[in-house]
This record gives structure tokens, C-alpha cells and sequence, in this order.
């Protein structure tokens, strides 16, 4: 089989970039930059601005009422999933961090989405048992702590509707999946990447967008 996945040089990138249509505006520019600035060891946890209009657009195609994000950060990746939520839609973010959330509630509201979303504050595995099967999930976001990816796979894709979605984010880990010593958080995402893809529930594709996106539709 041949390849065709073409190296994505810095200049394609800028050139990809710019026509996504709409470009991030400025609550999202000021977001990442604030990320950036505040908390720069950590500012790589956040999406690329590609995949946020991705999921925005994918939101929307999919028609999703109720959407469920492990792992918020400062926000990107929620504020583009409930800019895409259907009427009378809702999000809930699960998230360990009162500090990186507070950045959070601030775009939220900022944005006008707040009253769409539904941030818990405890372990995201302990707030995924908590959920019931009614109401569905419609999409679920994945981009928490690598070890745990087995755990929210298997408590999420139950909960799915027939046609929902889940991405969940690194599934490349860095090219570590692909490394002779991946280290302990590579071999977490192989575990993860080897477990959905034997899932017969779902049908899946792992797409190259920024540092790998695994996007499954529920059968």
C-alpha cells in the first residue's frame, strides 16, 4: 500500500491555516495567548486552532445536544464544541483543575456559552460513572491524563447514542507510539490506540491532525 500522508511542513500548515473558514476570532486569539502567556510549561496541552474548528464544524454536523469533555484546560477545545451545540444543547467538562478552568469560565463567558456548559470539578472517571445512559452522549471529547484513556473509552462508548461520536486527542503522543522506548505515556496510548481499535461497537478513524485524532462513531 502506498503512503499518502503528506509531511505537513510549517509552510503547508500556515497555508492549511488559512482557509479554515471562520479563522478564530478574538475571544479564541486572546485565549491561546493568554494560555501561552500564563502558563507557558503548560500551553502545548491546548488544541491546535485547526482541530478547534474541526470539532466546531463536527459539532454541528453531528447535531449534538449533549456533549461530555475530559480533560478542559483553559477552554479551547469546549468553547468550540458549544459554539457548535444544537439548540438548547449542553456540555459537560470534567476536569481536576481549579486554576485552569478558571481561565475557562472567563472566555465562557466572555463568549456568551457559560449557560451551555457544566464544569465538575472532581476525577473525570469518577464523574463518567456518575452519568446515567439517558440522556445519550452525542460526542465526547478525550484529552485528560494519558494512563486514563482505556478507563474514559470504556465508560464513554456505552453511553454513546447509535451515531454518536467520540476524538480523543494524542493519539500520536509526540511519535512516541512509533518509538523503540516509548516511555510510560507512550505505552499508555498504545494500550489506548490497540484497545479502541479492537472495540466492535464503534467504527474508527485515526486522522494526522496535530499530534494524532482518533474520531469513532458509534454503530
Amino acid at each position: 500500500m502506498s503512503r499518502t500522508t503528506m509531511t505537513v511542513t510549517p509552510q503547508l500548515h500556515d497555508y492549511l491555516a488559512a482557509h479554515n473558514r471562520p479563522q478564530p476570532d478574538e475571544i479564541l486569539r486572546d485565549l491561546a495567548a493568554e494560555t501561552a502567556d500564563a502558563l507557558p510549561d503548560e500551553a502545548g496541552m491546548q488544541i491546535a486552532p485547526e482541530q478547534g474548528a474541526f470539532m466546531t464544524l463536527l459539532t454541528k454536523v453531528v447535531g449534538v445536544r449533549f456533549a461530555v469533555e475530559v480533560g478542559t484546560f483553559t477552554g479551547y477545545s469546549s468553547l468550540c464544541v458549544a459554539r457548535g451545540l444544537a439548540p438548547g444543547g449542553r456540555l459537560l467538562c470534567c476536569d481536576v483543575s481549579e486554576e485552569f478552568t478558571s481561565i475557562a469560565r472567563r472566555y465562557w463567558d466572555r463568549a456568551g456559552v457559560a449557560d451551555r456548559i457544566e464544569l465538575r470539578i472532581a476525577p473525570g472517571i469518577d464523574t463518567l460513572r456518575a452519568l446515567p445512559t439517558d440522556p445519550p452522549i452525542d460526542l465526547a471529547f478525550v484529552d485528560a491524563d494519558k494512563e486514563g484513556y482505556v478507563d474514559y473509552w470504556d465508560e464513554i462508548v456505552p453511553r454513546l447514542r447509535s451515531g454518536g461520536v467520540v476524538l480523543v486527542d494524542n493519539v500520536f503522543s509526540n511519535s512516541r507510539v512509533v518509538a523503540d522506548d516509548p516511555g510510560p505515556t507512550g505505552e499508555a496510548i498504545q494500550r489506548f490506540n490497540d484497545h479502541a481499535a479492537g472495540d466492535d461497537r464503534v467504527e474508527l478513524a485515526m486522522l494526522p491532525i496535530a499530534d494524532g485524532l482518533t474520531f469513532a462513531r458509534k454503530l
